[in-house]
């Protein structure tokens, strides 16, 4: 079953209707799923990057490391196998979906102890191995998470079923973020000031145990309802049904056009991504303190993603996708000129406040819309791998071009950095301006 472009328009919802799909049962559980697929972002990306420039690393060397978040960019080449392949025993009694998603999880809480145990500032090899496999294993789980999301809901309830998962999301960031940085400040002590290895491996030790309300959830959550699918006779159909038809049905579906969205994709994000990676030294660097950088970036710049979210979900719902993807790429573009003005201004919490809620609100508002987008392009027979390269796609360019960030700032500095940011989301606007037409056409036509 494929998914209609109508499902892009305006819908006829009432704001009480648009509001109530939060409610759903399906809503709920995606509230507490994304808790445990939003944990491990941070704590091998942004939080990461806080915990290395604290421990001496330099910025050049923390930018390349950024490329370990490739796992998420390249989780399309694997997605077949999570996909169609079982598990020995945990399918049978789990179902295809949640036994992906409790391997991965398990393999998230090793590989976060491995993090926790692991100084970077003796060697940093095997907390990047331990980095590596936290990240593989996300992304498997964000592959199986997405394919459940989208199996558990019709299409017209997607965008609230991206918003739920979106605020358990940035819950888990917010634990992620804030409570991992509360916990070494407190570890290491409040008069303490320096790189304290053994506070930082408590904080890590109690993130990886964070993960178990996530495995307890996926346990007891019900398996949707499995697509059909064929039996293959041999290897060959096998690896026809699980890589060659999922791209191959894409392709056929949108023709040309398909070049359009993917290059959409692949950029829609780009100015918030590339620009995320420098965040955290940026606050090490201007002063700030892991209680300030927790507070206003982890607690309160959360809370308006959250917001963020739930309007974005709202207003697509009431106005159409494309519309609010439209408002996501302009706002996400222009909140990223106010870190450049912040870096001019230097230590100041009120100005990081206002400069942290414009950025996040508007993260909230193009992160609904774009799941929604990303989510209506897929066919539920390849849900797991169509979602699983549209949205590595939307990673694989921005993180590429990050990895190169800590070089671009050692060269020219905080201010400028952030300015070009902003210029790298311009382009995007003409793409959901081409997009628009194109789905507006395609439904005049059907």
């Amino acid at each position: 079953m494929s998914v209609s472009t109508s499902s892009l328009l305006p819908s006829q919802r009432s704001w009480r209707e648009a509001w109530r799909l939060y409610l759903q049962p399906a809503s709920l559980r995606m509230l507490m799923l994304g808790f445990a697929a939003g944990l491990p972002l941070l704590l091998v990306l942004g939080t990461l990057s806080f915990r290395l420039r604290e421990a001496g690393i330099d910025r050049s060397t923390i930018g390349y490391l950024s490329w370990v978040g490739l796992a998420y960019g390249f989780k399309w080449m694997w997605a077949p196998l999570v996909d169609r392949m079982p598990i020995p025993w945990l399918t049978r009694y789990l179902g295809r979906r949640r036994s992906w998603l409790l391997l991965s999880q398990m393999t998230i809480v090793g590989g976060l102890v491995g993090m926790a145990v692991n100084d970077p500032s003796q060697v940093l090899g095997p907390l990047v191995g331990c980095a590596l496999a936290v990240a593989f294993a996300s992304a498997t789980q964000d592959i199986a998470l997405d394919a459940y999301r989208i199996e558990s809901a019709e299409v017209n309830a997607q965008a609230a079923l991206a918003a739920s998962y979106q605020t358990g999301y940035r819950l888990a960031m917010i634990w992620a973020g804030a409570g991992v940085l509360w916990i070494a400040a407190r570890a290491q002590g409040l008069d303490s000031t320096g790189y304290v290895q053994a506070a930082w491996q408590t904080a890590y030790l109690v993130m990886a145990a964070s993960m178990l309300p996530g495995m307890l959830m996926v346990i007891s959550a019900p398996e949707p309802e499995p697509a059909p699918m064929t039996p293959a006779r041999n290897l060959r159909e096998w690896l026809q049904g699980a890589l060659v038809e999922p791209f191959a049905d894409f392709w056929r579906r949108y023709r040309w056009q398909a070049l359009l969205v993917l290059g959409l994709i692949a950029v829609y994000r780009i100015s918030d991504v590339v620009m995320g990676i420098m965040a955290n030294p940026f606050y090490v660097d201007m002063g700030f303190t892991k209680d300030e950088v927790a507070a206003v970036t982890k607690v309160y710049g959360v809370v308006m993603t959250l917001v963020g979210a739930f309007v974005g979900g709202v207003l697509s719902g009431r106005f159409g996708v494309m519309r609010i993807l439209m408002l996501g790429a302009i706002l996400s573009a222009a909140s990223n000129v106010l870190f450049a003005w912040l870096s001019g201004v230097g230590h100041d919490v009120t100005a990081l406040i206002w400069v942290v809620s414009a950025d996040n609100l508007a993260s909230g508002i193009a992160s609904a819309a774009f799941i929604a987008y990303l989510s209506s392009l897929t066919n539920i027979t390849y849900s797991a791998t169509q979602y699983a390269l549209l949205s590595s796609m939307m990673l694989l360019l921005p993180k590429f071009v990050a990895g190169f960030s800590g070089d671009f700032v050692n060269a020219h500095g905080y201010a400028q950095f952030f300015t070009a940011t902003a210029w790298l989301g311009v382009p995007v606007l003409l793409l959901v301006a081409l997009a628009s037409r194109v789905h507006a056409r395609s439904s005049g036509a059907a």
